[in-house]
Order: C-alpha cells, then structure tokens, then sequence
C-alpha cells in the first residue's frame, strides 16, 4: 500500500513540475493565438512560478497540521480547474490569472509529496522512495519541452497551446480517485496551530524576493528590475524570525521550525539545492532558445534534443536512492563534478559543431543528466533525514522554496545575460549560449561547495 501511495505522489508531482517547462515551447503559439504582449507572456510563465513559491511552506505546515491527503486532494482539485480554464481562455488576462491559480495549486500539492514520503518510509527504504522523487524531478523538468512540443505539433498553431493545459485534466481527476483509496489518513492528535500571522509576514516576504526576478519580461536587463523589494523581504523576514520566537514561547506550533537552522545536514542540503537549482534549471531554457532561435529547430527537435538528459537522470536518480545510505553526501559531490564537466564541455565544443548540433551534444547532455540525478535525490533523502517527520511538510516545503527561489535567480540571470549577448554580437546565439553558460557553471560549482563543506563535517564527526 505503501508503495502504490508513493505512485500517487509521484504522479501528482511530476504533473506540477512539467507545468514549468512544458509551457516554454508553446509562448510562440499562446502569443499568436490570443495577440498576447510580452509582459502578459512573462505573466504565464512567472505567475505560476511565483504563486507555487509563496505557497509551498504554507501548505507544507497545513499538511503538518492537519490531515495531509485533504490538502493534497484540494490541491489537485484546483490545479485540474485551473488547469482547464488555461486551456479554455479566451483572452491573454484570463490566462494569466488562471496560471496563478494553478500554481497555487501546485504549491499545495508538492511539500505533501515530501512529507508522505518522510512519514511512509525509514531507512533505506525512504532512501530508494526519495530516489524516485529524484528522478520524477528531472524526468519531469527535461521532458517537459518535448512533451509540449509535440503536443503543440498534434494540435496546430490555434490549439496546441490549449492541449498543453488540457492534458493535466484527465490526470487530475484520475488522481483524485486514487488518493482517496491509497493515500493514508493521519491519525487524530492534539490540534495544532497554524500561525496564520506567520503564513502572511513569510508569504509576503516570498513574494517581494520572487517580484524582482519575474518583473520585466525574459529579456529585460537586470539593471531595470526592482531590486529595492529585495530590502523589504529582508525586513519582513527578521520582523518574522521575531515573530516566530515569540509564537514558540507560548508553546504553540511555528509556521517554521527555527530548530532546523541549528541541523547542519538539513542547512547544507538547503544552500546545496538553492544553488544547483539556479544553474539546472536555467540550463534547459538557454539550450532551448540556442536551438529553436539560433538553429531554426522545431519545438518537438529542440524538445527531443534534451531527452538524453531525462535519461541520465532519470537513471542516476533510480541509482542514487538506493546508494544514497552507503555513500551519503560524496555521491551528491560526484553527481555536481560530473554535471560541471559535462557544462564546460557543452561550453567548449559548442562553438565548434555544424549540422546535427542537438544529436551531437547528446552525449553530454547524457553525462549531465546522470551527474544531476546523484545530485537532487540524495540531497533531498540527506537534508530530511535528521528532521522529524511531524515537521516532513514544513521542511521539505522549506526545502522546495528555496529551490524555486534558486531557480527564478538562475533563470532571471542567466537569460537577461543570454539576450543581452544575443544583442550586442548581433545574433550570435552560440555566444551567448557561452555566456550564459558560464553563469550556469558558476552557480553548479558554489553547489559543489556546499557538498564539499558537508562531507569534510560528516568526517569530522565521524572521527
């Protein structure tokens, strides 16, 4: 039973994480089909990536707190919705609202993924459970440009993007089925409190680090975003960490467990995956704009070209969930040599290739993909694995926020750097794919850093 509720888990997670790639490929069509400016475009994108980062910490500690297969239910109820109303608008402002509202959806869903984990399994069990996870994570993120690809190839220009939407109803609904029949219901204890002023003061903060990084379009410089909210969130945040001693002193249960700053291996974990998210998930988004705008490839041949990575990680993923007890934080340092290795090559030989371009890098993007699977699941099993399982949701909510935050730096970075390149040598896309990339490189290696800090501390200890 165990194992078929896990199923259940992945398959909503891998539904949510999809949304964040699989809806690149089908800008150019969303744009033509409802006449959308840029800035409604960026919305489609961001909304959705704003709205399942303040939410993901929240929802983590209601899951907590209360029962989590209801919140994970109410989850894929409004993501399914918003889901179809994605698919059925008519006009690029509806669109955009109905992405925030299935991010929010999302955001409910994926800190419950984590904790069902955390309390369904032990030892090295949880491990092979977290290595499945790992490899939905970057299955789920590299097949995403293909899977919208084709999809916008079945339907055509008009309707494709809608198809892209639609194809998360009849999963929602079938997932609703199968988590009221295999997700457990958790036994009745004392009620704990929610911390509503907590949820407002770190939502609210969440959502001024996460304007600066989405504002502005893809393309806009990053001298032009508005980086004074990022003063703001920083005082919101020390107003919270106030706020939340004072809650503690009164006994009551704190949106976050401030105990977990003083668990090394959860805060290694957190800055590990912040950094390497900053770099993976900006990768995909270069490599794709490098092929379909610099190569003149088709979405679905920009798509196919990435497969090799989901691949390898997918692979490594499997293989990391069931190592991860025997060699702990080293196979997460193997797993960021091998993806830095494989980036610098891609950044090496990039230049020099002609014709088959995507075909060729297949080897590397193979290499990267088995590096990046050693990477996520492992980091995820070893930053959980000193927290308890009654705060699974908060943690791996904190966890996964801080991975999206990682990812809106890596990509408003990198992109802005990408089109500035793009710009001033005039269209040489291969340039700025050099550029970017050693912005990438930069974020993988302070990962690295991370995870040489941990195992130089585990020897430490073990000493």
């Amino acid at each position: 039973m165990r194992w078929r509720a896990l199923a259940v888990c992945l398959v909503a997670g891998a539904m949510t994480l999809l949304d964040v790639s699989i809806v690149n490929v089908a800008l150019p069509s969303i744009r033509e089909g409802l006449d959308a400016g840029n800035d409604t475009i960026q919305w489609v994108v961001a909304g959705y990536g704003l709205a399942f980062g303040i939410l993901l910490v929240p929802a983590g500690r209601l899951g907590d707190a209360r029962n989590r297969r209801t919140v994970f239910m109410w989850g894929v109820v409004v993501f399914t919705i918003a889901s179809a109303c994605c698919g059925a608008a008519q006009d690029p402002f509806w669109l955009g609202v109905a992405r925030v509202v299935q991010g929010l959806g999302g955001g409910l869903i994926t800190p419950q993924v984590s904790g069902f984990i955390q309390n369904l399994f032990k030892g090295p069990e949880r491990g092979r459970a977290f290595g499945l996870f790992g490899a939905t994570i970057g299955v789920s993120t590299a097949v995403g440009p293909l899977l919208g690809g084709l999809l916008v190839q079945l339907g055509g220009p008009e309707h494709g993007w809608r198809l892209v939407f639609y194809v998360n109803v009849p999963i929602g609904i079938l997932l609703l089925f199968l988590a009221r029949r295999y997700l457990p219901v958790a036994a009745r204890g004392p009620k704990q409190s929610l911390d509503p002023v907590g949820v407002v003061l770190f939502g609210t903060a969440m959502l001024f680090v996460l304007l600066p990084l989405v504002r502005g379009g893809q393309s806009s410089s990053l001298s032009e975003r508005p980086w004074w909210m990022l003063g703001i969130s920083a005082a919101l945040l020390v107003v919270f960490v106030l706020w939340e001693r004072r809650w503690a002193a009164t006994s009551r249960e704190t949106l976050v467990d401030l105990s977990l700053v003083k668990v090394r291996s959860y805060m290694l974990g957190l800055g590990l995956g912040t950094f390497y998210f900053a770099g993976f998930t900006s990768i995909f988004i270069i490599l794709t704009l490098y092929l379909q705008q610099g190569l003149d490839y088709t979405a679905l041949e920009a798509g196919a070209s990435q497969l090799p990575f989901a691949v390898g990680s997918a692979t490594s993923a499997w293989l990391g969930g069931r190592l991860v007890e025997k060699y702990g934080r080293g196979l997460v340092v193997v797993g960021l040599v091998l993806i830095s290795v494989a980036l610098v090559l891609i950044d090496i030989v990039v230049p020099l290739l002609e014709g088959d371009v995507g075909l060729k890098l297949a080897p590397l993007f193979l290499l990267a993909g088995l590096g990046g699977g050693l990477v996520i699941t492992p980091n995820i099993t070893l930053a959980l694995s000193e927290v308890e399982p009654a705060r699974a949701g908060a943690g791996g909510g904190l966890l996964q926020t801080a991975q999206r935050v990682g990812s809106a730096i890596g990509v408003a970075i990198v992109l802005a750097l990408f089109f500035e390149r793009v710009a001033s040598s005039r269209g040489d896309y291969a340039a700025a794919l050099s550029y970017s990339l050693h912005v990438t490189i930069s974020f993988v290696l302070i990962a690295l850093a991370f995870g040489l800090a941990d195992v130089v501390r585990r020897a430490r200890t073990d000493e």
